[in-house]
């Protein structure tokens, strides 16, 4: 497979603004709440090959039995386990069987709700998260690299085996870094979720897609439209794949 050649790295030193690993009693908060404060943190995923450092720019907040776009819409299942456990865990699964979304679990265990990682920028292990995207289809530009939550799950190296990783551990495999507390932000958007219909997608209800405004990483829009629902979506959502 043919792929453009990298724009150059630069220095992958750690990115000025990284701040503390939160504790998990951060992320027991009420989901909006987290995933607004998410926006700007980082996320750093650690394997055998490296480290990649992504810089949190778009998220979406999903509720549990009162979010009809919600995984746990339904209550509780082998699939969505991870949305009823302790907070600061990933919840990651595979959407439609094509590619893998990673979200973080939040509020008091037993309350199902997520933030999924939509979008952000690689600010460390630049050269392994385009390497990584490369293997998994075509990238021509750094821009694009976690542009979306499936290219940012490619960047970070995580699929189903990271489900249930505590994010929480500085020494863990995937960890969570808070931006610096003087950290100057772009403003923050908010809107609709991007590929949802039916209840879940009403704007007025639900604008709990959030991302900084004029960032140029985070993902297109894209409405979700009426067709037959796959096995992978809740209850009262379509998505557009």
């Amino acid at each position: 497979m043919n792929a453009v050649q990298p724009e150059p790295a630069g220095d992958d030193a750690a990115a000025p603004g990284v701040g503390r690993v939160p504790a998990r009693t951060w992320f027991a908060r009420d989901v909006l709440t987290v995933a607004r404060d998410l926006l700007g943190a980082f996320v750093s995923a650690h394997g055998p090959d490296g480290t990649v450092t992504v810089r949190l720019t778009e998220v979406e907040a999903y509720g549990g039995d009162d979010d009809p776009a919600s995984h746990a819409f339904r209550g509780r299942n082998a699939r969505n386990a991870a949305m009823f456990a302790e907070p600061g865990r990933l919840y990651v699964y595979r959407h439609l069987g094509l590619h893998h979304c990673v979200n973080v679990v939040t509020q008091p265990a037993g309350s199902a709700s997520a933030v999924l990682l939509r979008a952000g920028e690689v600010v460390e292990g630049k050269d392994l998260a385009w390497d990584r995207r490369a293997r998994a289809g075509t990238v021509d530009n750094e821009r694009q690299l976690a542009r979306g939550p499936a290219r940012l799950a490619v960047c970070l190296g995580l699929d189903v085996a990271a489900n249930g990783q505590d994010v929480t551990e500085p020494g863990g495999a995937v960890v969570v870094h808070l931006r610096e507390t003087d950290s100057v932000l772009p403003p923050v958007v908010s809107g609709a979720r991007v590929g949802v219909s039916g209840a879940g997608g009403d704007v007025a209800a639900h604008p709990w897609r959030l991302w900084f405004s004029g960032d140029r990483t985070v993902s297109a829009f894209r409405p979700g439209y009426r067709s037959p629902t796959s096995a992978d979506a809740p209850r009262g959502a379509t998505t557009s794949a």
